[in-house]
């Protein structure tokens, strides 16, 4: 693609722009008086404007009904679940059966790990990659010690090369053959969260299971930014959350995917909760655990319906836009941050900021992760007090994620223009 930092073409790309109607449907935050530049969906998506109304007609049906709400509610809540489930099934590219919604992100990834983690003294680790979300790092670390081994034999972490931010596939599946007899489980972020590098799922499990290992992955940062497609790669199991990419809300409930060759199976080994019990049977109190067929059987209590309606408000937005369509325009937007960026500093010889996520287009989705090298945590705090809302990462990267549901070209163009300000602004201070 070929671009211009210029205010008139930004305005040409929006007004071509498809998809530029969806940024009126959200909510988009005014600090300290002002309209600010947001690139931090990736952690936090904006409301949409549908999401009060969405939450309202549950309120109104609670004070109406009271508990009756729970079948006589418009949306009746003992199974408002289930509305929820063919948009995120068309999001991860799974059939109806493999989703549900529940829970919070960690806590489903335990949940399945005691279906899917299930070691022997032969076949006990993991391979995932280094600097893993601090939550899935913990996941693996204390879930090899319930079994009772150790983390730094079980885990086997796959890093960047010297002098390299992103980790080589090469590399992964090099370890997974070298620990085939060994290996119970593979086990990644769909998308890295530090660097925004998208892995090869489909790859990635048809290796897992070429040496008798499962296919997990925990999908925060792919879910509602690039296509999958779960189901067809064979992939065993997944969770996500809601909050980043599919604007749910702070800590709104998360989602699971099991594969219908191990969800039909009801004898495979899990918690048990009443919500996942035999629907049928659910409310006659039995002492024996009958888990629903599916993705459904893994659920343990009823579901939030607040945080759900929120939830849904959103998900409506996605099946009216489409995943492959935002994926277009995220490609787009992306390619164009990245331009911008480099034609801004590229003209600072002094002061060097880098891009650390993958150039091709097919190995990120829509966030660039910048290295902050000569400088501190300082650069951050300016650019967030000229109005740019990103977020930094420990020790030196800043994170900025252009969302093609609610970010335009000109917010790009306007980065642009308040980074070279910034940067100005540094190199006559020094």
């Amino acid at each position: 693609m070929t671009f211009e930092n210029t205010l008139a073409y930004a305005q040409k790309l929006d007004n071509d722009d498809p998809l530029a109607g969806y940024r009126d449907k959200f909510f988009h935050p005014v600090i300290e008086g002002k309209q600010v530049l947001y690139f931090t969906g990736n952690s936090l998506g904006l409301q949409p404007k549908t999401a009060k109304d969405y939450l309202q007609v549950e309120l109104d049906d609670w004070a109406a009904w009271g508990v009756e709400g729970h079948f006589h509610g418009r949306n009746p809540w003992v199974s408002y679940h289930e509305m929820l489930t063919p948009a995120s099934a068309e999001l991860v590219g799974a059939k109806a059966s493999e989703v549900v919604c529940m829970n919070s992100l960690t806590t489903n990834l335990h949940l399945l790990f005691v279906s899917f983690y299930r070691p022997t003294k032969q076949r006990f680790k993991i391979i995932s990659e280094a600097k893993m979300f601090p939550s899935d790092r913990y996941l693996l670390e204390t879930q090899v010690k319930h079994h009772g081994f150790e983390p730094d034999e079980a885990i086997i972490e796959i890093s960047p090369r010297a002098g390299e931010f992103t980790i080589r596939e090469s590399d992964i599946l090099a370890a997974i053959e070298e620990h085939r007899d060994e290996l119970a489980l593979v086990f990644f972020g769909g998308v890295n969260y530090f660097t925004g590098q998208l892995f090869d799922m489909k790859k990635l499990t048809a290796a897992a299971h070429n040496v008798g290992a499962l296919a997990g992955f925990d999908l925060a940062h792919a879910v509602g930014n690039v296509p999958l497609k779960l189901h067809e790669w064979q992939v065993d199991f997944a969770a996500w959350c809601t909050y980043k990419y599919l604007n749910g809300s702070a800590g709104n409930v998360g989602g699971i995917f099991v594969h219908d060759k191990h969800g039909q199976d009801t004898e495979i080994p899990r918690f048990g909760g009443w919500w996942g019990h035999n629907k049928e049977r659910r409310f006659l109190m039995e002492n024996t655990f009958e888990p629903m067929p599916g993705a459904e059987g893994w659920q343990l209590s009823n579901v939030p319906i607040m945080g759900m309606a929120v939830l849904k408000s959103s998900l409506d937005i996605f099946q009216q836009a489409g995943i492959e369509a935002l994926r277009k325009k995220s490609l787009k937007l992306t390619a164009f941050l990245q331009y911008v960026f480099d034609d801004v500093v590229n003209k600072f010889t002094n002061i060097e900021l880098q891009i650390i996520t993958p150039t091709a287009p097919e190995q990120r989705g829509c966030q660039l992760s910048v290295k902050l090298i000569g400088t501190d945590k300082g650069f951050f705090n300016q650019l967030t007090h000229a109005g740019v809302i990103t977020d930094f990462r420990e020790p030196d990267v800043i994170r900025l994620a252009p969302v093609p549901l609610y970010n335009s070209f000109v917010d790009i163009y306007q980065f642009g223009q308040k980074l070279n300000a910034l940067l100005e602004e540094i190199t006559n201070d020094r």
